[in-house]
């Protein structure tokens, strides 16, 4: 097939063709058939040299030429493409490295071969170009949701057709068992749009908590106007879900607006999610109150939040235990997905028993360190006294309120804490010491002799040492093994360091030794809270 002036028309109007039915920018097409014909040419006058190609935008004529660059004698490794100075004389006036001689050569003649090659080419760039276009159009709107048709599905994952544009409804974004035929009207939500070098480019989800909030704001125009705000929700997908509202006008009922007239609202989404029953909780900032909220329909007798440990515990009356866990732990684990809580449920008498065991154990720690009699070490665990160390460092006054205790007593209880603890502290160093442990160890700010002594057993025998640790070394942690959670003991996790006590600690020993400049770690702070503070105005 040679490019003769009858069918360089045709160039144009194909590449015009093919972008109208791909909408994708009829300059790409052509660019595509110009690489074509260039690969082809090189076929025929060799791989080595540098053929190219240009159509001519109006009226289609295509110009073969061979590109030669003028390069220094040692570089000289493409005699096809390249030539030297000296070389270059015979075609240029005053040639110089990196200049470019550009000749026309005869158009060739395109054999089965050839055009098969260059079809294929010219397909591959227009899929390129079309997946590009995809990208463009539907990046900025991940984060909504969309109605496609399905088209066919393969190995469990739903392939949709969205007018222009195919997306893939993965197994595992599908609510339950949800099946389609082809033709079938489907809605979900974005999850991501991103570049792949094959396959598909925009994921969609219906299982995602995203996709409930997104149909809320269709259905209720409160929301949709931002008088009330959803601000968090739970979802078992086609089983059950939770959903956290709050309004910021006092005369609307976040609620009653999202349920509707007869429920009609909340119904609509409901139908959309496969019967999905959905629980509608007003938000509080107070997290016990959120949370005796977000429990419901069980009843909540008491609730103790440890802010520290980011756990909560909650006592329902032994008749509401099974309710407020819910069938295979539902409810609870969906409450905790809402809160960002772990949630620990027992029953009044469980609690009572608990905390009769505690104060038992208690009782006896005190006994046996102070060397009290059972009565008075029972007053000190009435009166609120848990460890040593609060007996050992706590105001007198706080020790004479306890019936019967003077100032002699008082001093006497706090000299015999504080002696115990030495004793204790003298002991875990003295073991320390017998590993092998060094002085920069012990003298680092934040380490107790029980610590030291914890590392000490595990190796960690200097600051060096301690400096190398990772923060889940120190912390303990979870790691995921042949897909199970597995957990990860911390060296100092008997004493309830936090993984961000661990950093701090980790990141001060790196800088006492020099490792760390400390003004780049306030520098890295300073931009750290400035990227807090734009996502809260954000």
């Amino acid at each position: 097939m040679a490019i003769t002036s009858a069918n360089q028309l045709e160039l144009l109007q194909t590449a015009e063709a093919v972008a109208r039915e791909k909408m994708i920018d009829p300059g790409l097409v052509v660019e595509a058939m110009e690489e074509s014909l260039a690969r082809a040419a090189k076929s025929r006058y060799g791989a080595e040299m540098d053929i190219r190609v240009s159509i001519d935008r109006k009226t289609g004529k295509a110009t073969f030429t061979r590109v030669r660059t003028v390069v220094e004698d040692d570089l000289l490794e493409n005699y096809q493409a390249e030539f030297t100075v000296e070389q270059a004389k015979q075609y240029m006036a005053n040639p110089e490295v990196g200049d470019v001689f550009v000749e026309e050569v005869p158009p060739v003649e395109m054999g089965r071969i050839a055009a098969q090659s260059a079809k294929q080419v010219i397909l591959q760039k227009v899929r390129e170009a079309e997946r590009d276009r995809q990208y463009e159009e539907f990046k900025d709107r991940a984060g909504t949701i969309i109605n496609g048709a399905v088209k066919r599905e393969e190995f469990g994952n739903v392939i949709v057709d969205l007018g222009g544009a195919e997306a893939v409804l993965r197994r595992n974004d599908k609510i339950g068992r949800e099946s389609y035929r082809s033709g079938d009207r489907l809605r979900a939500y974005i999850k991501e749009v991103r570049r792949e070098p094959r396959g598909h480019q925009i994921f969609l989800s219906r299982t995602a908590p995203e996709f409930m909030a997104e149909l809320f704001k269709m259905e209720v125009p409160e929301i949709y106007d931002g008088i009330i705000d959803i601000k968090a929700v739970a979802r078992d997908p086609g089983s059950r879900a939770k959903i956290a509202v709050i309004s910021h006008d006092g005369s609307i009922d976040p609620v009653g607006a999202c349920v509707g007239m007869r429920g009609s609202r909340v119904q609509a989404v409901v139908n959309e999610l496969q019967g999905e029953k959905i629980d509608i909780i007003p938000w509080n900032e107070d997290q016990p109150t959120f949370l005796v909220n977000a429990l419901q329909p069980a009843e909540v007798s008491k609730v103790v939040l440890d802010d520290e440990a980011g756990k909560i515990e909650v006592v329902v009356p032994d008749e509401q235990l099974s309710l407020a866990i819910g069938r295979r732990g539902q409810n609870v684990r969906l409450a905790s997905q809402l809160t960002a809580l772990d949630i620990d449920i027992m029953t009044e008498a469980e609690e009572s028993e608990r905390r009769q065991k505690e104060f038992e154990e208690r009782t006896k720690l005190f006994m046996d360190t102070l060397d009290l009699d059972e009565f008075f070490a029972q007053l000190l665990v009435s009166e609120g006294f848990t460890n040593l160390e609060e007996v050992a460092y706590v105001e007198v006054d706080e020790l004479l309120v306890i019936d019967g205790v003077d100032d002699g007593t008082a001093n006497e209880l706090q000299a015999r804490a504080r002696d115990y603890i030495d004793a204790q502290n003298k002991a875990a160093l003295d073991n320390a010491r017998e590993l092998g442990v060094q002085d920069s160890l012990v003298a680092f700010e934040g380490l107790t002799p029980q610590m030291i002594e914890a590392l000490a057993k595990d190796g960690v025998l200097n600051l060096e040492d301690f400096a190398t640790c990772a923060d889940w070394e120190l912390a303990g942690g979870w790691t995921s093994v042949n897909g199970e959670r597995v957990k990860d003991d911390g060296i100092l996790e008997p004493f309830d360091v936090s993984l961000e006590e661990a950093q701090d600690m980790v990141m001060t020993a790196r800088v006492v030794l020099g490792w760390v400049d400390p003004a780049e770690l306030e520098a890295d702070a300073e931009e750290g809270e400035e990227d807090t503070s734009e996502e809260a105005e954000a």
